[in-house]
């Protein structure tokens, strides 16, 4: 069931879903949470269409803004709101509504969202694209309990990981770290078959991925060891090598989909490691809605310091002090041949 609504307000949106709820026969409110996409207009089918595959696990009401541009200064001097209501089957289990937000409500749209929250439900804002640098302190991210941000999506990945981690709240959360989760719980697993102690690690993935930079700095940070990151040609994570007293351990995944893990010792195992859909990193985050400590501490390791340790990894070779040759002597010159003597004419 959809129902568009032109020119319209907060208020008439909440009166909308009251009588879309009657109408499929479900009166009742079963949402665990409320999720906010702050989003544009190129990038909003995409998350919304993970979003409902998402609420099949975790059934919530979701909030789509996309912040219009105006052409004209006529536009932007005009506020409008236009709406969207989908229930039933055309929001899969939960409620949807699309916010279509014109001129100078662009700016306020934390008052066109608040009325739409769900009473004493959690809420978890996400940005799929263009996040800001300090989501803690967005009108928006302010309203919520979980900020949800995706590095791999900004222009310049690995400037954007430092920023973060200088703004970072109790709260925040990055898809570029739920990536690695799979990598992570193998790495842990792995460690665990043998009794061996951690000299040196490498991680190895495609250029400007931040979630090799944040693999590396979870590994340093736990292990206490140096890391250095190498490029690959991807698909994102390829390869994590860890430098063990009892040799090295290995998990190789060259083609996005199945890795081969490698223990010194042992047969080498294959391991299903395939690349995640955004809606399964979705319905990962929403699991927990508790400040994630781990990913807090990791991304806090700093690439500076971790480009400090790796350093001593690879220590400059050693130049050879040059070695004085003397010059060989020059050979003597072969002695003359005398010319034969002249016999003596016969008288």
């Amino acid at each position: 069931m959809k129902t568009d609504l032109t020119d319209t307000t907060s208020s008439k949106i909440n009166k909308a879903l009251v009588l879309g709820r009657r109408a499929i026969g479900t009166p009742a409110v079963g949402m665990v949470l409320t999720l906010v996409i702050v989003t544009d207009e190129e990038n909003a089918y995409d998350a919304l269409k993970a979003a409902n595959d998402a609420s099949r696990e975790h059934p919530s009401r979701t909030l789509v803004v996309i912040k219009r541009v105006s052409r004209s200064p006529r536009d932007r001097a005009k506020a409008r709101l236009d709406a969207e209501v989908r229930l039933g089957a055309d929001a899969s289990t939960g409620e949807t509504v699309v916010l279509r937000l014109y001129g100078e409500v662009v700016d306020h749209a934390q008052s066109v969202v608040l009325p739409l929250l769900l009473p004493d439900a959690p809420v978890v804002v996400w940005w799929p694209v263009n996040a800001p640098t300090d989501p803690a302190n967005d009108p928006l991210g302010s309203l919520a309990q979980r900020r949800v941000t995706d590095t791999y999506a900004a222009e310049q990945p690995i400037q954007e990981l430092t920023a973060r981690a200088d703004r970072y709240t109790p709260g925040d959360t990055d898809l570029s770290w739920t990536r690695i989760t799979p990598w992570r719980s193998m790495l842990a697993a792995a460690l665990d078959q043998v009794v061996c102690e951690v000299t040196s690690a490498e991680v190895e993935g495609e250029e400007f991925n931040p979630s090799v930079e944040l693999l590396a700095m979870w590994l340093a940070e736990r292990l206490k060891v140096p890391v250095r990151r190498s490029k690959s040609t991807g698909p994102g994570l390829t390869s994590v090598r860890m430098e063990t007293s009892s040799g090295p351990i290995v998990l190789d995944r060259p083609d996005g989909s199945l890795a081969t893990l490698s223990i010194q010792g042992q047969p080498d195992r294959a391991v299903a490691l395939k690349r995640r859909e955004t809606a399964e990193l979705i319905a990962e985050e929403l699991r927990r809605l508790d400040p994630d400590d781990t990913y807090a501490t990791a991304l806090k390791f700093g690439l500076e310091r971790l480009d400090e340790e790796a350093a001593t990894l690879a220590p400059e070779p050693e130049v050879p002090e040059p070695v004085a040759v003397e010059a060989p002597e020059p050979a003597a010159k072969p002695a003359a041949k005398k010319a034969p003597a002249k016999k003596a004419a016969a008288k």
